[in-house]
């Protein structure tokens, strides 16, 4: 028999409050339930006898006794009537703490099998504010298509409901695949089917799901030296055996690769990380015909070719394919935002499907609203558009930074000019080595990054690390960018501070600084 409530319940209205009288009526019913003043299985008064007590319409009480219902907090049976749930929603919502007993025995944990897992701690930015950091990873948060980006999101929101309930296809919506095909075919000269392609979140697990599908415990991979550290890191996280080939003002230097042996090469041809430098179309050609020969997959990271300021674009490496050997690795953290986790893997058609099982297998799928926004942003040319005029903005900074370090410190030798959203200045033998420089400007409020610990994967012996800074121009103003390298300057002609005083500095540089594009 469930306990009747011949009491009025004691509810008190502001009629002056702004929160509507169905929500105060609401909200006190569920304090008074979840602080036990009305106990499981007690009967409420009906709600013609609560609306006569409050003076209001029975309407309200109505409303108010089907939303606790919906909510958990009420029943109601006809012959009953309406009472308090005898298991509350908060009780559903909350594990119960379990009490331990005792302590596990000294060394009862110990045959626990050791994690297989090995990888370097990826760092965010330096927790120092900087007035002016020319951190190359970093785009302007003021040129991201807010507006016009809305609109598709609304749009898709209403008009795609069911992939709200739907499982998504592992290798990307068909929609952003096409657009994406149709883009590479026009701006990378990359003739590929949609099939051929995965889509990510962001360029890093494009390359986790490469390392997937072709590295294991001791499997030879080569790369740049220097190269981007996100992707040293990850084939280390594999436990490959890490082959690094030497970099010169070309890029990576095709004679130097080994004849045989290497199952894989990392290299970034069109705008080399961090150093700029770009892989001309002899060495490319060298390149595919070394991959042929050794039997070797190529990854091509392809992470800025979209800012390119000379010329005509560049045919991808993927491009000039003719073996099925390359794999191209594209993102949109460039040119939208590295927030928005989107980046896309395009395979050898004989990897398709071993690529779609290991997506599948990784996450199943990129999650699909920011897929259908994307590619009705493409598909609609806004994208063209969004890249033409960043292209024309970013254009504009790097023509500053490179005027403002010509007028402040002579003939700078620069490289990395011709794309990308970020240069490399390579140092007189008469200045502070990199790291020194890096931790000069840092003191005065500057962000300039040294090869090594600041930028980039150094496998030793390469003559560029010491003597070469890189700056990114991406997301400072002209403004910015003529004041920061004025501070640098000013700071660079006064240093009389000693060496000792940056030596704090110099010793607390992170090992890594990893930068996610």
């Amino acid at each position: 028999m469930l306990p009747k409530n011949n009491m009025a319940i004691p509810i008190e209205l502001d009629h002056n409050s702004p929160q509507s009288l169905q929500g105060q009526i609401f909200e006190q019913l569920r304090h008074l339930i979840l602080r036990g003043r009305l106990k499981p299985g007690t009967v409420l008064p009906a709600s013609r006898v609560l609306a006569e007590q409050l003076g209001i319409s029975r309407n309200t009480v109505l409303l108010v006794y089907d939303r606790l219902i919906a909510e958990g907090y009420l029943q109601a049976r006809k012959a009953i009537g309406t009472y308090v749930n005898l298991e509350l929603p908060e009780t559903c919502l909350a594990a119960t703490r379990r009490i331990t007993i005792s302590a596990p025995a000294h060394g009862e944990l110990m045959n626990r099998p050791l994690i297989p897992f090995i990888g370097q701690p990826q760092a965010g930015a330096a927790a120092q504010h900087l007035d002016f950091d020319f951190c190359p990873d970093r785009i302007d948060l003021d040129l991201f298509p807010h507006k016009i980006w809305r609109r598709f999101l609304n749009r898709m929101l209403t008009s795609s409901r069911t992939y709200f309930t739907e499982c998504c296809d592992p290798g990307g919506l068909p929609q952003l695949r096409e657009v994406i095909a149709d883009h590479l075919g026009v701006a990378r000269g990359i003739s590929v089917s949609p099939d051929q392609i995965i889509i990510t979140a962001g360029s890093q697990e494009g390359l986790n799901l490469a390392a997937r599908l072709l590295v294991k415990d001791g499997t030879p991979v080569a790369t740049e030296n220097p190269c981007y550290h996100g992707a040293a890191f990850l084939f280390q996280s594999y436990y490959a055996k890490l082959i690094p080939v030497p970099v010169d003002g070309s890029g990576l230097d095709v004679e130097r690769l080994p004849k045989d042996g290497v199952a894989l090469l990392y290299v970034t041809p069109s705008h080399q990380y961090p150093l700029g430098f770009t892989l001309p179309i002899e060495r490319r050609l060298k390149l595919l015909d070394w991959a042929r020969r050794c039997g070797a997959y190529i990854i091509e990271d392809d992470y800025d070719s979209d800012f390119r300021y000379r010329g005509s674009p560049l045919t991808a490496l993927m491009g000039l394919d003719d073996y099925g050997c390359v794999m191209y690795l594209g993102t949109f953290s460039k040119s939208m935002g590295a927030g928005l986790r989107l980046g896309y893997l395009v395979v050898p058609k004989t990897l398709i499907s071993a690529a779609r099982s290991a997506k599948a297998l990784l996450n199943n799928g990129h999650a699909w609203l920011d897929q259908a926004t994307m590619g009705e942003f493409i598909r609609s040319g806004a994208y063209g558009n969004h890249l033409r005029r960043m292209r024309n903005i970013y254009c504009k900074r790097r023509d500053c930074l490179i005027e403002a370090l010509r007028e402040h410190f002579g003939a700078a030798q620069l490289s990395g000019l011709e794309s990308g959203l970020h240069l490399a200045w390579h140092l007189p033998d008469s200045y502070p080595d990199a790291p020194g420089l890096q931790a000069l400007a840092r003191h005065h409020g500057v962000g300039v990054y040294a090869i090594g610990p600041g930028t980039a994967y150094d496998f030793g012996n390469c003559g560029y690390s010491a003597r070469t800074l890189v700056l990114g121009y991406s997301s400072l103003n002209e403004y910015q960018i003529r004041a920061g390298i004025r501070r640098l300057a000013d700071a660079f002609r006064n240093r009389s501070v000693a060496k000792s005083d940056f030596s704090d500095e110099i010793a607390g540089m992170p090992a890594s600084f990893y930068y996610n594009y």
